[in-house]
């Protein structure tokens, strides 16, 4: 009942709206052309340009002052606003609302993409309808990572880290920016455009439309108002503002800054800032997407998905169907790439009571690449499993109940048996990161080999804590080069177990760390439930 509720207003305000863009138009034409024949006769007189906005200066001094950021071409690299646009409406919203985005992209390329007729097409395609709870999540556990990726480190350097206040102004609605910017950059105030929200029944929806302009804040905040929400008082003003071209200059904010500097283009070209100087750790993140959805690369992932969902088909196929020795070659041979060192040939004559392999946790498809590896089928146990993914699997998979006793009378029940793979972590993480590992694998086996697991896409990525778990191994076969590597690390020595004397705790960190130097990977205190809260506001336990 969303449609008929509030479908009028948005079509008599976007009439309205395309009729001042009409008219705002035919009075540029106007103005251009009388500019032109006026150059003919008589030269027109000099443009008032403010003297801060012909300097060139890139880097002021910002100590303990007062500084406004342009959010857009200053504080990150690139100015471009459609790829976070393409995110939200991917992640929050679905594939479907991202091509009608797409194809919307050449009106706001007409329009301009940072113009104000250029965002408003944009919010209205990429909120409309959309659940503000969904735009939380996407601020929260998708958009932190490329808004990282996009910092300019000499900006952020020079200007961010020694500025008293920080104020930001951006040209996207400010639901987008707002959660990145005071949790991983401390900013004092974020300024920007404010999106409408209507309240249908018991659910509140997004109608796409921005109160005021699309590059400017909302009516309220400005001039006096504006000035005392972000400077903290009436009478102060901004000791610098950075901003990414002259045209944010037109931004109501900027009067209330004694100098304004502008980022010079050329030099934000390598100014990518490493991983080590992120302002917080970057571990944890959600969404499906792993590329920066630019126009060129949006248009290329909608014409190659079709084919990478036939190429998904064809390797579970491969994986399920064929012998171990042929799935390589075959696996290979429609773009798998594959790789394992480490692995010892079992000892003859020596009868063991099963070997715990001890695994990093990647993806879903984990045990399968380490039984693939091993040439035999190894059990895994775990916590979460779709109903698919285990009918699916080629190998047999045990789930557990998260009860200590009952998960370890199951575990020694299937050592005693063979060999078995666990996953400690119990729970994925895409980043260089090891999440806190479970010891209760430490104290069931003294016989254990850690396992180095990792997994490269390019595209898609694998996991999720949000979304639709029973498509992650769809989704991660439907990259165009999906990877693994596969180290075994050897047998954790007697003195490091339960029998040389160990705690369990002391094994499992051993082994943590152990993991950890194999791969490059920074070990963490984290836990499941630590990813769940933040990327999903839920413990991580799926309710039967």
């Amino acid at each position: 009942m969303v449609l008929p509720t509030i479908l009028p207003k948005i079509a008599a305000h976007w009439l309205f709206t395309f009729y001042r863009a009409a008219r705002k138009l035919r009075g540029h034409a106007f103005q251009y052309c009388r500019s032109s024949s006026a150059t003919t006769t008589k030269p027109p007189p000099p443009s008032p340009v403010s003297p801060a906005a012909k300097c060139t200066v890139v880097f002021p001094d910002a100590a303990d002052k007062a500084v406004v950021f342009g959010f857009d071409g200053a504080l990150m690299r690139s100015a471009a606003l459609f790829p976070y646009f393409m995110l939200v409406a991917c992640e929050g919203g679905s594939l479907l609302r991202a091509l009608l985005l797409l194809c919307a992209f050449p009106l706001v390329w007409a329009l301009g993409e940072r113009s104000d007729a250029g965002v408003r097409v944009m919010a209205f395609v990429t909120f409309f309808g959309l659940r503000p709870r969904d735009m939380d999540l996407v601020a929260r556990a998708v958009l932190p990572k490329f808004y990282m990726e996009g910092l300019n480190a000499q900006v952020y350097s020079r200007l961010w880290l020694p500025a008293r206040r920080k104020v930001v102004v951006t040209g996207a609605p400010r639901v987008m920016v707002e959660w990145f910017l005071k949790e991983y950059m401390a900013a004092d105030v974020v300024v920007g455009g404010e999106l409408h929200v209507v309240r249908v029944g018991r659910g509140r929806y997004f109608t796409g439309m921005l109160c005021g302009s699309g590059g400017s804040a909302a009516p309220a905040l400005k001039h006096k108002a504006l000035q005392a929400e972000a400077l903290g008082t009436d009478n102060a003003m901004a000791d610098v503002a950075v901003v990414g071209n002259a045209s944010q200059l037109d931004h109501p904010f900027f009067p209330y800054c004694k100098e304004v500097y502008v980022v010079n283009r050329e030099s934000t070209k390598t100014s990518r800032l490493p991983r080590d100087r992120y302002p917080k750790p970057l571990i944890f993140h959600d969404g499906r997407l792993a590329f920066l959805p630019t126009p060129s690369a949006a248009l290329a992932f909608f014409l190659f998905l079709p084919l990478g969902v036939i190429l998904s088909v064809i390797r579970i196929s491969i994986g399920i169907l064929l012998p171990y020795k042929i799935s390589f070659g075959a696996g290979a041979l429609f773009g798998v790439r594959y790789r394992t060192s480490g692995l010892r040939a079992p000892e003859p004559g020596v009868k063991r009571r099963g070997v715990l392999y001890v695994c990093t946790h990647r993806t879903l498809v984990d045990p399968i690449m380490l039984t693939a590896a091993l040439q035999k089928p190894v059990p895994a146990v775990t916590y979460s499993l779709s109903r698919l993914s285990e009918v699916i699997a080629p190998i047999k998979t045990v789930r557990l109940t998260r009860d200590r006793e009952r998960d370890a009378e199951t575990m020694s029940r299937l050592l005693e048996h063979g060999d078995l793979a666990v996953c400690p972590e119990g729970t994925t993480c895409r980043e260089p990161y090891l999440l806190r590992f479970s010891p209760l694998f430490a104290e069931l086996a003294d016989d254990m080999e850690p396992v180095a697991l990792d997994a490269q896409v390019t595209t898609l990525y694998g996991t999720t804590a949000s979304g639709h778990k029973w498509l992650d191994p769809v989704v991660f076969f439907a990259n165009p080069q999906p990877a693994y590597r596969v180290d075994f690390l050897g047998a954790v020595p007697r003195e490091w177990t339960r029998a040389g004397g160990r705690a369990g705790a002391e094994v499992a960190n051993w082994v943590q760390r152990r993991l950890g130097e194999a791969l490059g990977y920074e070990c963490t205190g984290l836990t499941r439930r630590d990813k769940y809260m933040m990327l999903a506001g839920n413990d991580g336990v799926v309710a039967k």
